[in-house]
């Protein structure tokens, strides 16, 4: 029937899924160590009118898919009403069967909203004005969503010159589920577009209170910035690369390197991968020199319509998986700092499923026994956060690795109902485990398969990160 398409059973083919699922996996806490969620919104507790403001806005994902059903850019990022931008979404929802879009829209639906009917035309003004009456319960702000979805501790994305002040009224006003920054350098190193990235020289001159002379006196600003937000209980880096960089340089060279950036001249290819080599290698020394956790997304082929980037700017959905080489600059880049003795723990993700099995061995390579699991296998990320790709990721690292030890699943997301992600992937996880059991692949053992479980849920992200709760 139509109102049991997201039954308490779903995706749980065997008794052992969902015995694990209901009395393991579904009681864990939320720790969201990666995201995109705007910490202001959170400082403010903001309320939201209807469900489009929470649901539409940003989300990028919906907005390709409402593209591919023939919908004009007014409903997507235009001036389009809350109301008509809801509608169109609906009509397309229909035309997602076994997009991962699906399963997400009804999930997220269910909780927090308690909607179980199916999102079409017919549907759309019944579910449209019950969430807008929802949301005007404290219950359904920012806050009270979060709240709702157990989430115990959540890591923004924010950029080095941030001033976080918004992550410091969030601690200040002693909200019980800790919300923590994460430093993305990107703009720092991106220098292919010298004139933006003078702009952002400029911003972390102003930031760190120190001049920018020369790469000695660069480097010296930015970790001026990372201990600022080392103060400010970050413990995570991210960095959103197409590949690892690690080209053999000198330090005259990037000397000179960076004279050419602050002179606006531009560099040629040899001289910006040069220079994201070394700022990848100075990065790596300051997480680790703290004890942080490295995140290394590579994989995007970004901003590929230019025409529409041009309009309506970056993260609007015109991004798709890339293939470049991972391998050979990845383990160079690793060694720099492993023999150094220099190399953070590390989550590497891949947006290529190709390279599932290559990152597995990958961080076989650099396991050395201080931490259980120091380097980890990401959770299947931005395309391939559904079911197959999700499953192909826990299968590559269940054979190649320890997935007992994965610090588990993540949101990347922007918006406040994201967190049935989390649930998503924890009956992906214990269906996998379930239907081993039944072909006989893994002892029938509760107890041991609860704990695995419960650990990859919530646990293992605890103790892997070290921040306060």
């Amino acid at each position: 029937m139509v109102s049991e398409f997201i039954h308490q059973d779903f995706l749980l083919q065997t008794d052992i899924a969902r015995n694990l699922y209901h009395q393991h996996a579904e009681k864990m806490p939320i720790f969201d160590y990666h995201c995109h969620l705007p910490v202001q919104q959170v400082a403010d507790d903001a309320r939201f009118e209807n469900i489009t403001q929470v649901w539409l806005y940003g989300d990028h994902y919906k907005w390709r898919a409402m593209r591919t059903n023939g919908v004009d850019e007014r409903f997507c990022t235009g001036d389009a009403s809350d109301w008509e931008k809801f509608q169109m979404w609906a009509q397309t929802v229909p035309f997602c069967l076994r997009n991962p879009l699906y399963h997400w829209t009804h999930m997220e639906l269910k909780r927090p909203f308690g909607i179980t009917k199916l999102l079409s035309p017919d549907t759309a003004k019944e579910i449209y004005d019950k969430c807008s009456e929802l949301l005007k319960s404290p219950k359904f702000s920012a806050r009270g969503i979060m709240h709702q979805m157990n989430v115990k501790i959540v890591c923004t994305t924010d950029d080095p010159v941030d001033d976080l002040r918004y992550h410091r009224k969030i601690a200040t006003d002693g909200f019980e589920i800790k919300v923590y920054p994460a430093w993305r350098p990107d703009k720092g190193m991106a220098a292919e577009n010298t004139k933006a990235m003078n702009a952002w020289i400029e911003k972390l001159q102003s930031a760190s209170n120190l001049e920018v002379k020369d790469f000695t006196s660069y480097v010296e600003a930015i970790r001026k910035r990372h201990d600022f937000f080392h103060e400010n209980n970050c413990r995570l880096s991210d960095h959103g690369i197409e590949t690892a960089y690690s080209e053999d340089y000198t330090d005259s060279e990037i000397e000179k390197i960076f004279a050419k950036i602050r002179k606006d001249k531009t560099l040629n290819l040899d001289e910006i991968l040069k220079f994201k080599s070394a700022m990848m290698y100075e990065f790596g020394l300051m997480d680790a020199e703290k004890g942080w956790v490295q995140q290394l997304h590579m994989g995007a082929l970004r901003n590929n319509n230019s025409r529409l980037f041009k309009s309506l700017g970056p993260d609007t959905g015109f991004d798709s998986i890339g293939d470049f080489e991972v391998g050979k600059p990845l383990v160079k880049f690793l060694d720099r700092l492993d023999s150094q003795n220099k190399l953070a723990k590390t989550i590497l993700y891949n947006l290529n499923p190709r390279d599932n099995e290559l990152l597995a061995t990958m961080i076989g390579n650099f396991q050395d026994g201080s931490v259980a699991g120091k380097m980890q296998l990401g959770s299947g990320w931005w395309f391939l956060d559904q079911k197959d790709g999700m499953e192909k990721q826990i299968n590559a690292l269940s054979s190649l690795g320890l997935l007992s030890r994965f610090v588990g699943m993540l949101t990347d997301s922007r918006s406040f109902l994201s967190y049935p992600r989390h649930e998503y992937f924890r009956r992906l996880l214990c269906n996998i485990i379930g239907n081993d059991v039944e072909a006989g692949l893994i002892p029938k053992d509760i107890k041991l398969l609860g704990q695995m479980v419960e650990d990859i849920s919530y646990n293992n992200a605890k103790n892997y990160f070290g921040m306060k709760l």
